[in-house]
């Protein structure tokens, strides 16, 4: 699959809720969702309610779903659910993940300590960043990815100008702002964010679905 062959197959589902469409069907941080596909693996990054919602989990769930979150959120979920901490590696059956951190600098939100995650994920010979509540850290230099989805609205993450900051050291093929539109955030954070990256990196702005 090339690269806009996959961004078709992206869908924004609104704050940090992502659903990619392959060969096997992906969800990150699914909240306030209507329902959709039956997920294949749902991807939680970290225990806020925003992230980890078992009613939206519930709505995606299969018998064989299955789910990979950290130690806190695996307390509210049932079912197939792989627990991990940043530096893990696996492969679900062909979706291959890399589990990195996620954590603010310069607010307690998502303090490092607090063991918050972001995935790097492979589906399809794409690979996929979901950089999870973060500001921008040193961890996010040297990830090779084809699309990043990044926090743009501040107070609990990144603002755009940081987000940018982000975007430039990951150097994606494609960058997708996240996290404005619910709580806190607006499409302005998101036009910001694509506006400064201009010839530097690509920036898609989905419609929510």
């Amino acid at each position: 699959m090339n690269l806009d062959q996959a961004l078709e197959k992206i869908h924004w589902l609104g704050h940090d809720a992502f659903r990619v469409d392959g060969t096997k069907t992906v969800y990150f941080d699914p909240y306030e969702i209507s329902g959709g596909p039956p997920a294949d693996v749902i991807f939680i990054s970290h225990e806020h309610f925003d992230h980890c919602s078992p009613a939206d989990v519930a709505k995606i769930q299969k018998p064989d779903t299955v789910i990979v979150t950290d130690a806190a959120s695996a307390k509210k979920l049932s079912g197939r659910v792989r627990t991990v901490k940043p530096g893990d590696r696996l492969d679900i059956d062909g979706v291959v993940v890399q589990v990195v951190p996620a954590y603010n600098v310069n607010k307690k939100f998502h303090p490092k300590a607090a063991g918050m995650l972001a995935f790097v994920v492979t589906l399809d010979g794409i690979t996929y960043y979901h950089a999870g509540d973060t500001d921008f850290i040193p961890e996010m230099k040297g990830l090779q990815v084809d699309v990043a989805f990044l926090p743009v609205s501040g107070t609990y993450v990144m603002d755009a100008a940081e987000a940018v900051e982000a975007a430039k050291a990951i150097a994606p093929k494609v960058a997708i702002p996240m996290h404005y539109g619910a709580i806190v955030g607006s499409a302005d954070d998101a036009r910001r964010f694509q506006k400064a990256l201009e010839g530097i990196v690509r920036v898609v702005i989905l419609n929510k679905e």
